[in-house]
């Protein structure tokens, strides 16, 4: 379940979801591998959950990495939010 505040990045390959995750438990990141929401679309149907506050850390290690997400989706009030 994704709780308001928290981040949803979507990759477009098993493959780099599973070296994403490696990637940032390695660098000790609060986050977590889940299935990907019905409501985002995810071609290898899994996602990685982190919170907003982490977001730079998050986004700057999978940029720098060469692993960025094809899709990043905040949880708010109203339902998900892409963001650019």
């Amino acid at each position: 379940m994704v709780r308001e505040g928290e981040r949803v990045a979507i990759f477009n390959s098993i493959h780099r979801v599973m070296k994403a995750e490696k990637l940032l438990k390695s660098q000790g990141v609060a986050m977590l591998l889940i299935p990907a929401p019905r409501d985002l679309h995810a071609d290898c149907g899994l996602a990685i959950r982190y919170a907003s506050t982490d977001a730079v850390a998050v986004e700057a290690s999978l940029r720098e990495a060469g692993l960025e997400p094809e899709e990043i989706h905040e949880m708010t009030a109203a339902g998900y939010s892409r963001l650019p």
